[in-house]
Formats: structure tokens, C-alpha cells, sequence
């Protein structure tokens, strides 16, 4: 039997049988849901695609370059799609983005499963460089402003492409809660007692409120979640390293 709520913000204490139980009842759902996202993953794998021009000329540090260059040689490639604010100061960018962004710096593993990554963004390079060099970005950006879809369009989208010879396509496409596969903070969140701390969860009567939607989007100096001129991207307070500051200029006002 489990044990009422006693409303104090914890789960009840029971002895180890009782625990045991309602794992085992959440475990039955839990693997009804691992083979519903495989069935999906496979149906997403029938999906038809969309050609486009892959020689179309996106602007990273070596300039104009072919789209058909963010495959790296491979026949795979997955791009994040970074929002931008034009004339912002670094901290002023996409905080969402920001977060994403930096939960796929390392694609090792994607890499050796023959598949490339890469972002884009709708920002100017002279614009987007220093930004990518403030955050300390470790893979490959690329301003695809003015372009239109599939290349370019709507932001905040995870993107998957594949190519044939010189032939491209578009195969997938996801936003909003679409893209938290990219940052592994969201599940592991939710395996905790207190899940994300945000007020729209489903929590016991009782418990913490918890906060706004995406509490993790800014900081200053001292942690704090703060918005304005001495905020900054949650990441590049938490990089080992980053020496606060308190003056963030539109370029070039690096720590």
C-alpha cells in the first residue's frame, strides 16, 4: 500500500517491498513508452524527402562556402538552427538556443557513426563569429541569412539532411519541446524528485511552485537569474574558466 502524501514537498516514506511495487507498476508504463518513441523513430524513418539545391553558399570563417560542406564528407548531417537577434549584445541572444547549443559541442560519437553536425543561424557573420568565440562553441557555425527553407527559414529547429553524390535532401525536421533530444538536462531532470522545478509540471499539492519555464536561461556574476546588461548565457558563466564581467559590448568585448 502506498503511503498519503503528507503535503511537507517530499515523496512518502515506505519500506523497500512497498518501493518496490510502484517502481515496478511505473516500469510496466515506463517500457510501453521506450517501444512507442521506437515505433515513431522507425515510422520517422519512412518519411519522404525534400530536394534542394546543395550548392547554395552559406557564410562560415573560410567565407561563402557549399551548403554540401557541412556534410564533412559524410552521407549524414544534423544542423541546429540558432535563432538571432540582430545589433544584440552576446548576452542578449536566443536563451533557449543558447542552452542547446551548448549541450551538442561534442559530436564524437555522432561523427563516428557517419553523421555530421553543424549550426546555422540567420545572423551576419561579422556578427555571429565573435559571438560563437565569446560562448566558446567548439563546432562548426554558419550564417545562413536570407536563405530560404530548407537551408535557412524558421530557427529554433534540430534538422536532419542527407546527401547522395552532389544531391541533397531534407528528411526531418522538429522544434519547440521537438528539440530537448539535444540536451540530455531535460531527462535526466525528470528522473528526479522534483523533476525541471518548473511551475507547469504536474507536482503534488504541496510541493515547491517551482519557477518559470526555462529558469536556466540567464545568470550574472554571482548565479543569480537575472535579465539586462550584467546577464549572460547560463553556459558561459558555467565554463570552466569564464572570468565574469560586467560590461558585455555588441563585439569584441571578450573576458
Amino acid at each position: 500500500m502506498t503511503a498519503p502524501h503528507d503535503n511537507t514537498g517530499r515523496p512518502p516514506v515506505v519500506d523497500q517491498d512497498t518501493w518496490q511495487k510502484a517502481r515496478d507498476e511505473l516500469l510496466v508504463r515506463e517500457k510501453a513508452h521506450t517501444r512507442e518513441g521506437d515505433a515513431i523513430a522507425a515510422a520517422r524513418r519512412r518519411l519522404p524527402m525534400v530536394e534542394f539545391d546543395g550548392t547554395v553558399r552559406v557564410v562560415g570563417p573560410d567565407g561563402p562556402v557549399p551548403f554540401l560542406d557541412l556534410f564533412q564528407g559524410r552521407d549524414e548531417l544534423l544542423v541546429y538552427k540558432h535563432m538571432w537577434h540582430d545589433g544584440a549584445p552576446h548576452q542578449g541572444q536566443c536563451e533557449g538556443c543558447t542552452t542547446a547549443a551548448w549541450a551538442l559541442k561534442d559530436a564524437a560519437y555522432l561523427n563516428a557513426r557517419g553523421v555530421s553536425f553543424a549550426v546555422v543561424t540567420t545572423g551576419r557573420w561579422e556578427e555571429v563569429a565573435p559571438y560563437v568565440e565569446f560562448m566558446g562553441y567548439t563546432q562548426p557555425w554558419y550564417s545562413v541569412r536570407d536563405m530560404p527553407e530548407p537551408v535557412g527559414g524558421a530557427m529554433g529547429h534540430l534538422t536532419s539532411y542527407l546527401r547522395e553524390g552532389d544531391r541533397a535532401f531534407r528528411t526531418y525536421s522538429t522544434t519547440g519541446r521537438g528539440i530537448e533530444a539535444a540536451n540530455g538536462m531535460f531527462a535526466l531532470l525528470d528522473m528526479t524528485p522534483y523533476g525541471r522545478g518548473e511551475a507547469w509540471q504536474d507536482t503534488p499539492e504541496g510541493w515547491p511552485e517551482g519557477d518559470n519555464a526555462c529558469w536556466y536561461w540567464r545568470s550574472d556574476a554571482d548565479g543569480n537569474a537575472t535579465w539586462g546588461p550584467t546577464s549572460r548565457p547560463v553556459p558561459q558563466w558555467t565554463r570552466p574558466g569564464a572570468t565574469p564581467v560586467t560590461t558585455l559590448g555588441r563585439q569584441g568585448h571578450h573576458h
